[in-house]
């Protein structure tokens, strides 16, 4: 069983920044692809960035130059560093990360999300 403990978001004003952190435990053999999503009030879960475990990153063409995703392997800890955020991109963002199982197989976790709210 894996959990994902996600923290650091909170209130900031439009053109701000939060930096999120996306920290995996529990048993397992190995930490896979790991992800940030957000969701609005009433909206559907948008994928926001992700980053496999060579630390080949995407992200959303929305947040392209503003938002940055990386992770530390010796920790199993996933990061999103936003900047210049809009009131747009308040929502609770969701870690979501891919673990090998002790016994071997793929599974997908989430963790419990963290709230951001950015005010105009």
């Amino acid at each position: 069983q894996v959990q994902l403990v996600e923290s650091g978001g909170g209130l900031v004003q439009a053109g701000g920044s939060l930096r999120l952190s996306c920290a995996a435990s529990g048993s397992f053999f190995s930490i896979g692809d790991m992800a940030w999503f957000r969701q609005a009030p009433g909206k559907q879960r948008d994928l926001v960035a992700s980053i496999t475990k060579t630390h080949y990153a995407n992200v959303a063409d929305s947040v392209k130059g503003r938002f940055t995703i990386s992770r530390d392997n010796e920790k199993n800890t996933a990061y999103l560093q936003m900047s210049s955020l809009k009131p747009e991109e308040t929502g609770v963002y969701f870690c979501n990360s891919e673990a090998r199982e002790m016994r071997g197989t793929f599974k997908r976790y989430w963790g419990q999300g963290t709230q951001v709210t950015v005010s105009s």
